[in-house]
């Protein structure tokens, strides 16, 4: 089949686009001019790989990479917990999401629309483990990524009532090889630990997370094209655990000192102003904002046993998952241990 995947040069996107292509797919890889491609199979590869230029956010390009494609996967979001533009959460995540739902009625070729969604478009569960029944109550978000991801995933479940076959996975916190982003937020955090800018643990330990390795949740996005029920959610997610949890398996593993220190989430909330501050005159982005703080206040508990059941989809643990990606962060000379 003819494959688009928006969002293509992504931590994700990039990964996605291997995988169908292993599976004989000729895939369209829908990028910015500005993009870094280094996650992308290379032309010269011989890989029936094609370059569309664009953003999600204009239309026209987005029509004509569309052009001639039997599935779409939409994968392009901005995963940031805070950017100086708050309003490009919505332009984005939201506006990219009825772009795509547009083209597919502008299109005669479309037949299934795999749309990322995200276990924060749901809500917290703060006491107990949700599924994909969970509707988020829009009363408070931690965060305008929140708020855009639920309000495109209402916009998704719309349109599957309009007869548009379209399936939204959910995944959790995607960490692994890869690019180091904002969405890759474990691995930064490692990078920080190893190289003494993140000297005790953070949270209260009470906080919960579904962590879900990269190749799981590609894995996942290619069930739900062989299997996933167009109008249907399926949370992508793995093993339910707090950053503590996570800082003392990554010390068993690499035989280091579990953190001495745990940072009380107000002097987080400090120091993320802080970072927010320095971010304003260096234009990087912070490596932990008043938003995440705020997350971190919470629960997201999530269980995937309908993906499981439906898609059989196989989620690694948390444990597993971090013995990979501590060697590749090694071999890269990021951390030492």
């Amino acid at each position: 089949m003819k494959v688009l995947v928006t969002g293509a040069s992504g931590f994700l996107g990039g990964r996605l686009c291997h995988a169908l292509l292993r599976r004989g797919h000729s895939v369209r890889a829908f990028v910015r001019r500005t993009s870094d491609l280094s996650s992308l199979p290379t032309l010269s590869d011989g890989v029936p790989l094609e370059l569309a230029l664009g953003d999600v956010t204009d239309y026209p390009s987005l029509l004509a990479a569309c052009s001639g494609c039997n599935v779409v996967f939409h994968a392009a979001a901005i995963v940031e917990s805070w950017l100086p533009d708050l309003s490009k959460f919505i332009s984005v995540n939201v506006g990219g999401l009825k772009n795509v739902l547009r083209a597919y009625k502008e299109t005669d070729t479309i037949e299934k629309i795999i749309y990322t969604s995200s276990f924060f478009a749901l809500g917290s569960t703060d006491g107990y483990t949700a599924d994909e029944t969970q509707m988020h109550s829009a009363k408070f978000f931690c965060s305008e990524y929140e708020k855009s991801k639920a309000v495109a995933d209402k916009i998704a479940l719309e349109a599957a009532k309009e007869g548009v076959p379209i399936v939204a996975v959910c995944p959790g916190i995607i960490y692994g090889p890869g690019k180091i982003t904002a969405g890759n937020v474990v691995a930064r955090l490692m990078v920080e630990r190893f190289n003494g800018r993140m000297p005790g643990y953070i949270g209260d330990g009470k906080e919960s997370f579904s962590f879900t390795y990269v190749e799981d949740v590609v894995n996942g996005h290619i069930l739900a094209l062989d299997k996933g029920q167009p109008g249907q959610r399926y949370l992508l997610t793995g093993e339910n655990a707090s950053f503590t949890q996570v800082f003392d398996i990554v010390a068993t593993i690499t035989n280091t000192k579990r953190p001495s220190l745990k940072i009380p989430l107000f002097v987080m909330v400090v120091y993320a102003w802080l970072l927010v501050l320095f971010s304003r005159i260096t234009g990087q982005p912070p490596l932990i904002s008043p938003p995440a703080v705020c997350v971190m206040r919470h629960q997201w508990a999530y269980s995937c046993e309908k993906a499981k059941r439906e898609l059989g989809y196989k989620p690694r643990s948390l444990k597993e998952g971090l013995e990979e990606i501590l060697p590749w962060l090694k071999k890269l000379g990021l951390i030492k241990y």
